[in-house]
């Protein structure tokens, strides 16, 4: 390969990145491009690391990085060549216990790894487990693959593996050492498989379908509603550097408003002196203090999730406020400021607690956004002003209940700002339950699907 074709091969990678929404500037693809003169690119570990280094900031992008250096710079095309078997049965076919004991055992041994053995058994299971016949032809599954091997199931052996091979295996705590590493090795195989899958079906599809469905969303533009436990995990690190962000930007913004708006009338009369030219800028005085902040939260099974979230997120900004109280509801509202009051330490387990025992659902224990707003007016009126802001987080699916419009408006009137962010995609908005259009009518309503939307949200909407 010349140099201009290695060239255009890697900006086309970094394209990639960057429709990925990971942020690749031009300093970092000269870096890249640097890096490759001196990497070996046979050598796909270091030239993964070597890429990596240079193009990543955030090193929660990793995943994503891996899955489209994998399109982008595969091991090899087609078949690959094998030169050891794994154990048959009688028929011919692999014997998927045995196979499973090989692997255990070439797990547990690093130098499987480093001669090739291992890579070549990968080859043999997605070839001969993970194939199967579809309409347009021959193609291979992760999943069957995977199924069959059970990389879960081999912890054990490679452990049992790990600790016979170690002269001192009797030592305290290595069994658990053993069995941590062993761990790993399962879900390296796991990986191991699904690149090997995704290397021979990008063959066969092109990289472009197979990128479609292969690589994963960065963890900031998961979908709230439809992650799952992993990708939970996965965004809550998100929260913390987001909100220093959003805690620069507020206090930019703050610095920025404390000397008051211009006062056009004392400016104009300052100006008589230099012949009408306003040199001299007057302003008006800035109101003092910092806001109060309201948070209604919907903490039904389909948005607790997004609340939890988002209440994190108000959290670790919440010295930009002079307060902040917390209520949330399933079909009765009830204050929770309290639950949260010792910070972040545990937030998942404060949040469970405040379900748990807080009275936020007395009747049939679905969503009822119009008792909740009815019962926040009569209960909860007065705290609100037009010195604080007030915050709703829901998805607006009222369960054919009475919406209670007017109590929202009311709500409206008495705050200073008032905004609902909502997790559902806009299209489905007044789809089934959902009384977003009636509800939008009254209050500012914003979609927030992800971290990203709800950053971009938080920072253009909280009040200085």
């Amino acid at each position: 390969m010349t140099t201009t074709p290695l060239v255009d091969h890697l900006t086309d990678f970094v394209d990639e990145l960057r429709r990925r929404g990971i942020v690749v500037g031009p300093s970092a693809l000269i870096d890249a491009a640097s890096a490759m003169e001196v990497l070996d690119l046979l050598e796909r570990p270091r030239l993964r690391e070597g890429l990596a280094t240079t193009l990543l900031v955030d090193h929660s992008h990793r995943p994503v990085f891996d899955r489209v250096f994998d399109l982008w710079f595969p091991i090899g095309a087609g078949m690959r060549t094998v030169t050891e078997d794994l154990p048959r049965d009688e028929d011919g076919n692999l014997d998927v216990e045995a196979v499973r004991d090989a692997l255990a055992e070439m797990l547990a041994d690093d130098t499987a790894a480093n001669d090739g053995r291992l890579d070549q058994a990968i080859a043999m299971i997605v070839d001969e487990l993970g194939r199967y016949g579809s309409t347009k032809g021959e193609a291979f599954s992760a999943y069957q693959a995977i199924s069959a091997v059970n990389p879960q199931t081999l912890i054990a052996k490679i452990a049992a593996a790990m600790d016979s091979g170690d002269g001192d295996g009797g030592r305290p705590g290595t069994g658990e050492l053993y069995r941590q590493a062993a761990r790993q090795k399962a879900a390296d195989l796991r990986a191991a498989i699904e690149r090997e899958t995704q290397r021979r079906m990008a063959d066969r599809n092109g990289r472009e379908k197979v990128g479609a469905y292969a690589v994963p969303p960065l963890p900031e533009n998961v979908n709230f509603l439809s992650a799952g436990a992993k990708e939970q995990v996965e965004i809550r690190k998100t929260i913390e550097p987001l909100a220093r962000l959003l805690a620069a930007k507020l206090e930019t913004r703050r610095r920025r408003a404390h000397r008051g708006a211009v006062d056009v009338r004392k400016t104009l009369r300052a100006s008589m002196s230099t012949g009408g030219v306003p040199i001299e800028l007057s302003h008006r005085k800035p109101r003092p203090g910092r806001p109060e902040l309201i948070i209604i939260c919907d903490v039904s099974g389909s948005v607790a999730g997004f609340s939890q979230f988002t209440l994190r997120l108000v959290y670790a900004l919440r010295q930009q406020f002079s307060k902040v109280r917390v209520f949330a509801f399933v079909d009765t509202v009830d204050e929770v400021t309290d639950y949260f009051d010792h910070g972040e330490e545990d937030f998942g387990a404060a949040m469970h607690h405040m379900i748990s025992t807080a009275r936020i659902s007395t009747r049939d224990g679905h969503s009822d956004y119009g008792n909740m707003l009815a019962g926040f007016v009569s209960e909860y009126g007065e705290s609100l002003t037009h010195r604080g802001a007030l915050l709703i987080l829901g998805d607006a699916r009222n369960n054919y209940h009475d919406a209670h419009t007017d109590a929202l408006a009311e709500l409206v009137e008495r705050a200073r700002h008032a905004y609902w962010l909502n997790p559902e995609a806009k299209e489905h908005w007044g789809t089934g339950d959902s009384a977003a259009p009636d509800y939008a009518e009254v209050i500012d309503m914003f979609e927030c699907r992800n971290a990203t939307q709800l950053g971009t949200v938080i920072a253009d909407l909280l009040p200085v």
